[in-house]
């Protein structure tokens, strides 16, 4: 294989994915000479990853796709301190067996995107916690904090930017972030010849320190590349939508949702995104944006991205489910979706309203919903009753006309769900509890 450093750097930059690179002509004779091994670190801030993860995720797969080594850090020790980066106030320090739960199920979901064969670039997951919970105080600050200046460590922008945005500052424990990121940096240059991290653009300073640690420490070169932060094109933050953040696991965000949410992104971010989160070729690229520019109703382009990224972090099978669901939903053809669809759309794919009993009459469910106001925004049982009458409403795909019909258990599909539709593009989900 030519682990060509040019040939990396170059497509990456291609793909929009370099921000800022610490020796960009030394960082591509580095990895032209042989296989590398480059690291990026998660912080387990919560119980799964979201779809911002995704971008330093499939960049360390970029890499192993190239024959350099990926390791993966997850940050047991660091998400028990906080990183200031991103922060105008300090962390909530969580509880030590929240953070070690969250660890578990990080590695876990981030094993799945990478390689972890036999081969001679094999994945590895690595812990920070088995190198950091074991150091005494005095070897930390003899050993480790001489080697940082603290007239520089107040320079750097995620520490600059909290003593000038919060008036309470910094306190030493966020402060000793940065020194942690570097160890952790040196540590796996030693145990494993890593010489490349790679991070966000607000990581720049923590990683730079981590290149100077092992400089001062090692006597040897190591390299930093980092990602610009991902934005959508109205500027507001990348990875929520109205409903929350979207979250990686699927009993968090369901990958019906979670496909609804790319299928849906804006046409000036698509092309975009599908550099980013996919792994089409450029070529591929720029076909779907002529399709797009040619006939852009048709959404080509947003469709290939939502398959594409719901196959990377779901599987094919989650696919075609989320179309299944989308096609059944806007055709009013429910028979082809199974009892799993439905627990899909009752998580969060659709508003939902749970049912205790055996029974609730249509016009209450069109009140409680909000289905039924009226033009001046009033909701009442007699618009409810109109749209019956007026013909506006289907039950489970078929047109419903009596105002006094019974949405029951026995007649629910899979004894638990009956969809409700006003129109063409207003759909509740009504749920018999169990």
């Amino acid at each position: 294989m030519d682990y060509s450093g040019d040939q990396i750097i170059d497509d990456l930059q291609q793909l929009n994915l370099v921000a800022q690179l610490s020796n960009e002509s030394a960082l591509r004779a580095h990895l032209a000479e042989k296989p590398r091994t480059v690291y990026c670190g998660f912080d387990p801030t919560a119980d799964s990853l979201h779809i911002g993860n995704l971008v330093p995720l499939l960049a360390l797969r970029r890499f192993q796709n190239y024959g350099h080594r990926p390791v993966l850090l997850v940050g047991g020790a660091t998400g028990l301190i906080g990183d200031p980066g991103g922060r105008a106030t300090e962390r909530a320090l969580k509880p030590r067996s929240e953070v070690a739960a969250f660890v578990d199920k990080i590695r876990e979901q981030a094993s799945g995107f990478l390689d972890f064969s036999d081969a001679s670039n094999a994945a590895k997951v690595v812990n920070n916690h088995d190198w950091i919970s074991g150091l005494d105080v005095i070897t930390f600050l003899r050993d480790i904090g001489k080697h940082f200046s603290v007239n520089a460590m107040v320079q750097k922008e995620t520490v600059k930017r909290r003593l000038e945005d919060d008036s309470s500052g910094i306190s030493y424990t966020e402060f000793s972030y940065m020194v942690l990121q570097a160890l952790d940096f040196s540590v796996l240059h030693e145990q494993y010849d890593c010489t490349i991290q790679m991070g966000g653009s607000d990581q720049w300073g923590n990683i730079t320190s981590g290149i100077d640690l092992i400089r001062r420490m090692h006597s040897e070169q190591a390299h930093a590349i980092t990602y610009p932060l991902i934005t959508k094109s109205d500027g507001t933050k990348f990875g929520k939508s109205a409903e929350g953040a979207v979250w990686l696991d699927p009993l968090k965000t369901s990958p019906y949702r979670f496909y609804q949410f790319w299928v849906n992104c804006a046409d000036d971010d698509v092309m975009r995104f599908l550099k980013i989160f996919t792994f089409l070729t450029i070529e591929a690229i720029d076909k779907l944006a002529d399709e797009q520019l040619q006939k852009p109703h048709e959404r080509r382009a947003h469709k290939r991205l939502a398959q594409e990224v719901t196959q990377l972090v779901h599987g094919k099978e989650a696919v075609l489910a989320a179309e299944r669901i989308t096609q059944a939903i806007f055709s009013n053809e429910l028979a082809q979706l199974t009892e799993d669809d439905f627990r899909q759309l009752a998580q969060d794919g659709l508003p939902t309203l749970e049912v205790d009993g055996d029974q609730e009459a249509l016009t209450a469910v069109l009140v409680q919903s909000g289905l039924s106001v009226t033009p001046r925004g009033e909701v009442t049982v007699g618009q409810a009753k109109k749209l019956i009458t007026g013909n506006g409403i289907s039950v489970n795909g078929v047109k419903q006309g009596d105002v006094d019909f019974q949405l029951t258990r026995s007649n629910a599909l899979f004894g638990r769900y009956f969809l409700v539709q006003k129109g063409k593009k207003q759909h509740y989900l009504v749920v018999f509890n169990t």
